[in-house]
C-alpha cells in the first residue's frame, strides 16, 4: 500500500482510515448512552474501544498515506475532534455525576477538565517536534476508569483530577507512546499488555474495586517515570545546545 499510486483503491483506503477515526465519535455516543443508562461497565468497554482505535489509526493513516491521497481533508483535525469527545467530554460528564468525587466537586472538576483540555488540544505546541506531549495529554477516559476501579476515597479522587487539570498547562513533556524513539519498543509492549489488562478489568467491572486494575497501574507508573526522566534529559540537551 505504501508504494501504491493514487488509484481509486488507494484513495478509498485512505477514506476508510478517516472513517475508522471518525467512528471514535460514535463510540463516544455509545459510551455516554451506557453511562446514562446506569451501565458503567458497558461505558468503560466503549471507552476502551476508543483507546484501541486511537492507538492504531495513526499507523494506518501513515501506511496508506492519507495526507497524499486525501490532501483536502484534515485527518489531524478529525482525530482531535474525536479524541476530545472520547478522552475529555464523556469522562468529564462521568466525573460531574459526583459518583467518585465528593459531593459538589463533580461539576467544577468536569468544567476544569473541559476547559483545560480545550486549551491543551488547541495549543500549537501540544506535541513537540521530538514527539512528546506538552503537559498532561488529557487521558481522562483512563483517569475516570481508575477513579471507579481503584476504590480510593472520593477526596483523593477529586484532588487527583484537580492536580491533572493543572498539569495540562504545565510545560512538561509526556511520552508519545507510539512515536517517542527512546524505549519505544518497551513502551509499546508494556502498553499492549496494559491494554489487555484494562480490557479484562472493564469486562469484569462490577462497581467495586478491581485487583486487575490495581495491578495494571504498573504501566501508568512506568509511563510517568519514563516521561519524567526523558523530559529531563531532553531539557538538558536543549540547554546544552543553546549554551555558547
Amino acid at each position: 500500500m505504501a508504494n501504491g499510486s493514487n488509484s481509486r483503491a488507494a484513495v478509498a483506503a485512505a477514506w476508510a482510515v478517516h472513517l475508522y477515526t471518525a467512528a471514535t465519535a460514535v463510540v463516544a455516543l455509545l459510551a455516554l448512552q451506557a453511562f446514562i443508562d446506569g451501565d458503567p461497565r458497558k461505558g468503560f468497554l466503549w471507552l476502551w474501544a476508543a483507546v484501541a482505535i486511537d492507538s492504531t489509526d495513526g499507523a494506518l493513516a501513515r501506511w496508506v498515506r492519507v495526507k497524499e491521497r486525501t490532501p483536502r481533508f484534515d485527518g489531524t483535525l478529525l482525530d482531535n475532534l474525536a479524541d476530545y469527545l472520547t478522552f475529555v467530554f464523556v469522562p468529564a460528564w462521568v466525573v460531574s455525576l459526583d459518583a467518585v468525587v465528593p459531593s459538589g466537586w463533580g461539576l467544577p472538576l468536569g468544567v476544569g477538565m473541559l476547559l483545560a483540555s480545550a486549551y491543551g488540544f488547541s495549543h500549537k505546541d501540544a506535541k513537540t517536534s521530538d514527539h512528546f506531549f506538552r503537559g498532561f495529554p488529557s487521558y481522562w477516559n483512563i483517569v475516570a476508569f481508575y477513579l471507579y476501579t481503584l476504590g480510593m476515597m472520593p477526596t483523593v479522587n477529586g484532588v487527583i483530577v484537580g492536580g491533572l487539570v493543572v498539569l495540562v498547562f504545565a510545560p512538561v513533556g509526556f511520552v508519545y507512546p507510539s512515536r517517542t524513539p527512546t524505549l519505544r519498543g518497551v513502551t509499546l509492549v508494556g502498553g499492549t499488555i496494559w491494554a489487555v489488562a484494562m480490557l479484562v478489568a472493564a469486562w469484569e467491572f462490577d462497581g467495586g474495586p478491581s485487583a486487575v486494575a490495581r495491578w495494571s497501574m504498573i504501566f501508568p507508573a512506568y509511563y510517568v517515570g519514563v516521561s519524567v526522566v526523558l523530559d529531563r534529559k531532553r531539557r538538558k540537551a536543549i540547554q546544552s545546545s543553546l549554551s555558547p
